[in-house]
């Protein structure tokens, strides 16, 4: 009997703890920014039932009140009530903040244009969806975001913020299909259970698979407890950086390990990993390979990376020699360079905080961009 091949990935919404922190973080970059392009920020989060503490270095001119920016995000995921988990209006909030470190500064400067740590990073693209990211984790994402906005527009009756998707692809065959869906959803202590998830059978998940051409005929978890009142920082501690799989390629390609969320792009693990995507995508659009993964890494202080790699998985098009060299020759791989081809000083990084970094066809980010294609289709000779 053939062994079969599953690969699963999962999604989280906005309402969940770890997310919550995410988005809270990223407001705070953002208004920095907004301000002063040249703020330095490494800002945290932590949450729990009815707290928000705010932590980290933040060195700008900028004059930002961080606990309405806080306040703010609560109030537009919905969490007004400590029933859902958290009340923006009476949440208790402590701004624990710093400086950055002036040691960080003298290899971060305009000056010497060094990373801002040290560190590796992972970029990715692949032909298998529209928007050259992994099958499961598209599919996840687009399920937990699709749910959050029927809950925003009132149609979802009785959900609540905190949600999770998590979708397993079967490979055995040449066609993928989808093997399980599993989504978790908070929902309100007097609800209907059967029509609950008769809705989000056939108007979520259903509704999803649609748009991807796959089966229908999955297997389907739904809230696998039976009750999910308690969630969201009441239900679980958030933190920011803690769902990095989530923001990345749901496990699919390699991650290095640092987030993304609450740090200016100074912080190469933001930045870098933004520009290996970028590279990675133009890349496989150019034709150049069906697959990609690049890795680089940096040291604190230095302009140049320590080194580039790449992985093809035997899709390539032109040896290894050649996609390497266009790396070298096309792409500013120095901090500096980064930050000016992606425009990332601009305040951007909200709607990052949610649905993942990369794949956003919605928001037109930098990284996404298809604009070294015709230029890196000359080295396929």
């Amino acid at each position: 009997m053939k062994e079969r091949v599953l690969f699963t990935s999962e999604s989280v919404s906005e309402g969940h703890p770890d997310k919550v922190c995410d988005q809270i973080s990223d407001a705070i970059l953002d208004e920095c920014l907004k301000q002063d392009p040249h703020s330095r920020v490494a800002c945290e989060c932590f949450a729990t039932t009815n707290l928000i503490v705010i932590g980290g270095e933040i060195t700008t001119s900028a004059k930002v009140d961080y606990e309405n920016v806080a306040r703010d995000v609560l109030k537009k995921i919905g969490y007004d009530s400590e029933d859902k988990g958290m009340d923006y209006h009476t949440c208790q909030i402590n701004v624990v903040l710093d400086t950055q470190s002036s040691d960080i500064a003298l290899g971060t400067n305009e000056e010497v244009g060094g990373a801002g740590d040290q560190g590796i990073m992972f970029g990715f693209a692949s032909k298998e969806t529209e928007g050259y990211m992994p099958l499961a984790i598209s599919i996840a994402h687009h399920l937990v975001r699709y749910a959050t906005e029927k809950r925003h527009s009132g149609e979802f009756k009785w959900a609540r913020p905190d949600m999770k998707a998590q979708v397993t692809i079967d490979y055995t065959n040449p066609q993928p299909r989808i093997d399980t869906i599993l989504m978790s959803i908070q929902h309100d202590p007097d609800f209907d259970e059967v029509a609950f998830k008769k809705y989000i059978k056939e108007e979520i998940m259903d509704a999803v698979v649609e748009k991807y051409y796959l089966n229908t005929d999955y297997k389907v978890l739904i809230n696998p407890t039976g009750r999910f009142v308690i969630g969201g920082p009441h239900g679980d501690t958030g933190l920011t950086g803690r769902k990095i799989i989530v923001d990345t390629y749901g496990g699919y390609a390699r991650h290095g390990g640092g987030a993304f969320s609450g740090k200016d792009p100074s912080k190469v693990d933001r930045s870098a990993a933004y520009m290996a995507r970028y590279i990675a995508k133009n890349i496989v659009a150019a034709g150049m390979c069906d697959k990609i993964e690049i890795q680089l890494s940096y040291a604190i202080g230095v302009k140049e990376p320590t080194s580039v790699f790449i992985d093809t998985f035997e899709t390539e098009k032109v040896s290894h020699a050649v996609i390497l060299s266009a790396i070298k020759n096309e792409f500013d791989l120095t901090p500096g360079g980064i930050i000016n081809t992606l425009n990332l000083k601009a305040p951007i990084y909200s709607n990052t905080a949610t649905y993942g970094h990369f794949g956003r066809g919605d928001l037109n980010l930098p990284w996404e961009k298809l604009d070294k294609v015709e230029i890196l289709k000359k080295y396929l000779g």
